[in-house]
C-alpha cells in the first residue's frame, strides 16, 4: 500500500521540485516567486511548457539554454529528482498520515535551503523560520509533547555555542536551520547533528590536504550536510539512537 502511494506522489513531487528551483533561484535575489514565469536567468528567455518538464527538459536541452547557450547547472535536475525521491520516501515510510505530509514539507525545505546555500552561501530567514513554525505547530498537534520545542531550541543552542567557538566555520543561518531540524526530529536531532558534522569532515579534510593551513580560511556550505543529517535522522534516527544507547 505504502509503495503504491509513494509511486503515485512521485510525479507530482517532481513538479514541486521544479517550483523549488524557482524559489532557490529567486529568493536570494529578492525576486517574486510567482511572476514572471520560468525563464533563463541569463538572457530572460521565457520557457515553453516543453522546456519546463522536470528532469526530462534538462536532458533534452543538454543542460543549456536553447537561446543563449548558457549552461543550466546540474543542481536544477538534482533538486527536482531529490525532492521527488524524498517526498515519495516520506509516504513510503509513514503512509497516508499527517506525519508523512509534515515530513514531505520538511524534506522539501531542506532541499531548498541546501540548494541556496550551495549557490549563495546563505540560508534565508524568509524560508527557514516560517518552515520551523509550521513544522513545530504540526508536530506538536500530531504528537502533543514538549519534545519538539526542546529539540528545536536544544539543537539551535548547540550550534550557537559551536558558532561562538568557531565563527568562521559556522554561521547563524546554520543555527536557525538547527531549529527546524529539532522541531521535526525531537529526541533524534542529535543523530542529525552528528551525521551532518561527520559528513562535513570529508570536504574539510580534502581542503586541508590540498591547501594546508590556508584551508582554515576556506568556508564550506554547511546546510547540505545538516540537511543530510536531518534526512538520515528522519528515516533512521530512532533505530540509530536506540542502537547507540543499547551499546552502553
Amino acid at each position: 500500500m505504502n509503495l503504491a502511494l509513494s509511486a503515485v506522489v512521485f510525479v507530482p513531487a517532481l513538479a514541486i521540485g521544479s517550483f523549488l528551483n524557482v524559489v532557490a533561484a529567486r529568493v536570494p535575489r529578492k525576486r517574486s516567486i510567482v511572476s514572471p514565469g520560468s525563464a533563463c536567468m541569463s538572457c530572460g528567455h521565457e520557457l515553453a511548457w516543453h522546456e519546463n518538464v522536470p528532469v526530462v527538459s534538462w536532458l533534452a536541452l543538454r543542460g543549456k539554454c536553447k537561446v543563449c547557450g548558457e549552461r543550466i547547472g546540474v543542481v536544477y535536475p538534482a533538486v527536482e529528482l531529490l525532492t521527488a525521491l524524498l517526498i515519495a520516501a516520506s509516504f513510503l515510510a509513514f503512509g497516508w498520515s499527517g506525519k508523512s505530509f509534515v515530513a514531505a514539507f520538511f524534506c522539501a525545505t531542506l532541499v531548498t535551503v541546501s540548494a541556496i546555500d550551495l549557490s549563495h552561501r546563505i540560508i534565508p530567514n524568509v524560508i527557514v523560520l516560517p518552515a520551523t513554525v509550521i513544522v513545530l505547530v504540526a508536530m506538536t498537534a500530531l504528537y502533543p509533547s514538549p519534545e519538539w520545542v526542546l529539540g528545536a531550541f536544544g539543537a539551535s543552542l548547540f550550534l550557537f555555542l559551536a558558532a561562538l567557538a568557531y565563527p568562521k566555520g559556522m554561521g547563524m543561518g546554520d543555527v536557525k536551520l538547527a531549529l527546524l531540524l529539532g522541531a521535526m526530529l525531537g529526541r533524534t536531532v542529535p543523530v542529525a547533528l552528528m551525521v551532518g558534522m561527520v559528513a562535513a569532515l570529508v570536504p574539510s579534510v580534502i581542503l586541508l590536504v590540498r591547501h594546508g593551513s590556508a584551508a582554515r580560511k576556506m568556508g564550506i556550505p554547511f546546510a547540505p550536510f545538516l540537511s543530510l543529517g536531518g534526512i538520515v535522522a528522519l528515516f533512521f534516527g530512532e533505530q540509530l539512537l536506540d542502537a547507540y544507547l543499547s551499546s552502553f
